[in-house]
């Protein structure tokens, strides 16, 4: 099988067919001079620590309920900047702290004999409190104000500090 035999410094020869070996990951065809890793742009921090985060992505992070995915995804991956990194936790703090609130209360409510309309009212104040102060850190992000809160700030960096980043 002189198809794929490898050469002395350990790449593939072409065979007559212009077939490559199994391990190589290029296609059939030679490029010239420069290979596919060469040629495509690479992502790294040294990209992002050249240009700005753009503020649509940090807004992202923010949107009520939606936003906690993308900013699980970014805390899970590690990467990204100071500011992502820290608006991520934040978001993933305020959406933990509201579900388990809404949980808490709507089982409350659901169980308790005395005052579920209450419950279910502190409820909806604690869900609009939620969408509120998201809306609220959205627009000083979009003003180019700091995304800090001051309580939830500091515990989005204690607690989500050690576990995801």
């Amino acid at each position: 099988m002189e198809n794929f035999e490898p050469k002395e410094n350990g790449e593939w020869e072409q065979g007559e067919k212009g077939t490559r070996g199994q391990g190589d990951k290029e296609s059939a065809f030679p490029m010239p001079n420069t290979s596919i890793r060469e040629a495509a742009p690479t992502t790294s921090l040294s990209i992002n620590a050249q240009y700005p985060i753009p503020n649509t992505q940090l807004l992202l992070y923010l949107i009520p309920i939606i936003g906690f995915f993308p900013s699980l995804w970014t805390l899970y991956r590690g990467q990204g900047s100071r500011e992502q990194l820290a608006i991520s936790r934040l978001s993933i703090t305020l959406a933990l702290t509201w579900l388990l609130g809404y949980l808490l209360l709507s089982t409350g409510a659901a169980t308790s004999d005395f005052f579920p309309l209450r419950l279910f009212i502190l409820n909806s104040f604690l869900t609009s409190g939620y969408f509120l102060v998201s809306i609220w850190l959205i627009l000083r992000l979009a003003q180019g104000k700091s995304g800090r809160l001051p309580g939830f700030s500091t515990l989005a960096e204690r607690v989500f500090g050690k576990y995801l980043s």
